[in-house]
């Protein structure tokens, strides 16, 4: 880079933390404002915030790379997670129930379903401690990829026996950290905001590049990671690359870790499925935080339709950064690792001045999902497991100092584990496929079946993250379809054995939770004690909801598939998307937005 592009750079680091800083007196008066922003953030600032948040460098260079080396079928095989999907089912329902409990984690909403005896404790505490562990997982995650783009820029050495790009994901985190934990919600929502239109602007002038100067070839070669840590090459077609139709089986050569992917059509119905259980369950730390944080359910809706809209344009960047590294590729400069088009892109075709803005805006990505993540991840430790149980009568001084020293621990911890993960596909698809399958089954259940106690949830959530952690200790390259269904269905076992050997949660507490959350499935003995008025009410709202689902999963997917089409011009496939569009959207409407004024009101029996 030029002094000019440093000079931005440096500009927009000083921005973000002088930002921390000025909002750091609102977050000191309480955890419920470092945690929550005492639910008083308006709800756009907090969709903006969530945008950001899923705009990460590591995300940003994987998806890159899949659609890079397999073309849109990348798309789809990124709705394991990277497509972002449990938005429709946050936006439809998800984000409202959790909201409606009125509790600062997702651990401590396990008292409100199982009560605050025993069996609810319980549940709490093991819901804590795999939050955080996934929150280290995804740390760790984050600082891999955010080290691989920061280290082509800075230049730093390997020094002290560890690597370059180890110093440039620590850089990256002390930064962010500086804000973080200093300011708490409050301080990683407005960066957030401030970083989201940094990254807007750098998504429109690279979109903009690739649409202009940019043409692919008809024909072209890919690069493939090995298993072994080297790469293969592919020949591609630019029409089958891009359409917007998958294939039902790939021909990835055999000794290519993306080979797990040539089974695709069945890939993708699994993926599906694994994102429908995901949703449905409410799982996502981070992203549960903003809901929790919102003012009502009206403003639950809207700040996840914001949220969706804004983060369909990540898309459109994507496709235009794998545009680009087929061109450098087809020039003859081949880029062998798939995971680095987007440093490779950033160094060869953005001019001086733009790459400035252009790597601070990636650093703004990187930046915004570290500081939520840590953010969330912090409060299971201080509110569920330090207060909740250590020190029930911990002064606010003594809470404020647990959060910035928990938020610094899991940090510490995160970046250890990124020194032994060679890949960002390796750690994403063992947390999306594995130790998130651990937590999946669990998560899903306590929402639709009555009879799930917190012992079964308890278990069921320790058998997966038992069996997760082994799967990756002693069968690391098992194929991800079968990491999901044992560790899954580890859980799932443990859990329903566990739960029909104990008593069943008392039904008061039943009761209390379905009339406050109205969530839907097997509570007929529950729901039939409840009076007529309130059951009614409940009905109305549940089939909206449900019929309404079937429009927010193909409408996300369509919208998405619809931005990526205009930068590959495929405009013939537009006139098919688009009117697709505008019939899923009047579907939305209809079941769902304009009942957005809808306030839950608890009857008493």
């Amino acid at each position: 880079m030029a002094l000019v592009d440093y000079i931005i750079v440096v500009a927009y680091l000083v921005a973000v933390v002088l930002i921390g800083v000025v909002v750091q007196k609102r977050a000191k008066t309480g955890i419920d404002a470092y945690f929550l922003g005492e639910r008083s953030l308006p709800w756009w600032a907090l969709g903006a915030s969530g945008m950001a948040s899923n705009t990460d460098v590591s995300g940003t260079m994987l998806n890159t790379a899949l659609i890079f080396a397999l073309g849109v079928s990348g798309f789809f095989v990124e709705i394991r997670g990277g497509v972002t999907l449990i938005m429709a089912f946050l936006m439809i329902f998800m984000g409202k129930w959790n909201r409606r409990a009125q509790v600062m984690t997702l651990a401590e909403w396990m008292q409100i379903r199982f009560g605050k005896t025993r069996e609810g404790d319980l549940a709490r505490i093991i819901a804590a401690i795999s939050s955080i562990i996934m929150v280290i997982a995804m740390i760790t995650y984050f600082a891999i990829g955010s080290g691989k783009f920061i280290g082509e820029f800075l230049g730093i050495p390997s020094f002290w026996g560890f690597s370059s790009e180890f110093w440039a994901a620590t850089l990256m985190i002390v930064l962010a950290m500086i804000y973080t934990v200093t300011s708490g919600l409050y301080g990683v929502v407005w960066t957030d905001v401030f970083q989201g239109a940094l990254i807007f602007g750098m998504i429109f002038s690279v979109v903009v590049i690739a649409m202009t100067q940019f043409t692919p070839p008809e024909n072209f070669m890919v690069s493939l990671p090995l298993r072994d840590g080297g790469f293969t090459t592919m020949p591609m077609n630019f029409k089958e690359w891009s359409s917007f139709v998958p294939k039902w089986h790939l021909d990835i050569p055999a000794e290519s870790s993306y080979s797990i992917y040539n089974l695709l059509g069945i890939a993708i119905l699994f993926y599906l499925f694994k994102t429908v259980i995901e949703g449905s369950g409410g799982t996502g730390n981070y992203m549960l935080q903003r809901f929790m944080a919102a003012r009502s359910d009206r403003e639950c809706g809207y700040l996840s339709l914001w949220w969706t809209f804004l983060l369909a344009f990540r898309w459109p960047f994507i496709a235009a950064l794998a545009i680009m590294g087929i061109s450098i590729s087809a020039s003859g400069q081949l880029i062998s690792d798939p995971e680095k088009v987007l440093p490779v892109v950033v160094n060869q075709v953005i001019p001086i001045g733009l790459k400035g803005f252009l790597v601070a805006g990636l650093m703004a990505a990187a930046m915004s999902t570290f500081d939520s993540t840590v953010n969330a991840g912090a409060a299971y430790w201080v509110k569920d497991i330090y207060q909740g149980y250590l020190k029930p009568n911990a002064t606010k001084k003594q809470l404020m100092s647990h959060s910035r020293w928990a938020s610094i621990v899991i940090v510490i911890l995160g970046l250890f584990f990124s020194i032994f993960i060679k890949n960002i596909n390796e750690i994403w698809g063992w947390i999306t496929m594995s130790i998130g399958a651990g937590l999946m089954i669990p998560m899903l259940v306590r929402w639709y079946w009555w009879r799930l106690n917190g012992y079964g949830f308890a278990f069921g959530t320790i058998a997966g993250m038992v069996v997760a952690v082994l799967q990756k200790a002693f069968y690391p390259h098992i194929p991800e379809y079968w990491q999901f269904i044992v560790v899954s269905g580890s859980s799932l076992l443990v859990m329903v054995l566990v739960t029909l050997a104990t008593p069943p949660t008392d039904e008061n507490v039943l009761r209390d939770f379905y009339k406050r959350t109205r969530s839907f499935g097997f509570w007929g003995k529950i729901k039939n004690s409840i009076p007529e008025s309130a059951r009614k009410a409940v009905k109305s709202e549940t089939r909206r909801d449900q019929i309404s689902i079937f429009f927010a999963v193909p409408w996300q997917l369509v919208l998405f598939l619809t931005m990526m089409m205009i930068v590959f011009k495929r405009w013939h496939d537009l006139l098919i998307l688009v009117p697709l569009l505008v019939i899923l959207s009047a579907g939305l409407y209809y079941f769902w937005f304009r009942h957005l004024s809808q306030e839950v009101k608890i009857e008493e029996n």
